[in-house]
């Protein structure tokens, strides 16, 4: 079985301390504000597989024992935190959740500043500046993933769907009464 590889970062002792503050008040904020999607399990304290799993499937069965038809889809996106857009993030960041002046640009200046490379023993790659992706194994990373979700959940509830994320896994299910099915 071949070894699978995951980036590593190389940063210092400061920077990761203040990627750590930085965290914290962020989710403090989007608590206080009520600025989460309310169902998502993943990367929240007391929050697990769990959770979602048992939120979904009580859902569904309320739904059935009230004489309804459900469906559930189930979506799991593939490299996830490496197609966050940098500049969609900021404007979500910016309109949605109403950061601005020097906090907005620390954040801009934190993801469009991104770079990459590969080594492998003495020989390295090119430098390559990175346009998308927010750094998973990161205290950080996660809740800014959350934060690019949040405009998904919103179009799926907005078309009365209702939704249970968990990480990089999305569950979208609702429920109708029988005569409201359209047979092909």
């Amino acid at each position: 079985m071949p070894l699978m590889n995951r980036p590593i970062s190389n940063l210092s002792i400061i920077l990761k301390l203040l990627k750590r503050i930085v965290t914290a008040q962020l989710t403090d904020y989007l608590k206080s504000g009520y600025l989460l999607p309310r169902l998502q399990s993943g990367f929240r304290p007391h929050c697990a597989t769990e959770t979602a799993t048992l939120q979904v499937l009580s859902d569904l069965l309320t739904a059935i024992d009230g004489g309804s038809v459900a469906a559930l889809v189930l979506l799991d996106l593939s490299a996830a935190f490496d197609t966050v857009d940098h500049s969609i993030l900021c404007r979500h960041l910016q309109s949605s959740l109403g950061l601005s002046g020097s906090v907005l640009r620390w954040f801009e200046s934190y993801l469009h500043s991104q770079s990459q490379y590969v080594r492998r023993g003495q020989m390295k790659s090119a430098v390559v500046h990175l346009l998308c992706g927010v750094q998973q194994g990161s205290l950080l990373g996660p809740i800014l993933f959350i934060i690019y979700m949040a405009d998904l959940v919103a179009i799926v509830e907005r078309h009365g769907f209702c939704t249970h994320l968990y990480a990089n896994d999305i569950q979208v299910y609702g429920s109708c009464r029988p005569s409201a099915v359209y047979y092909f």
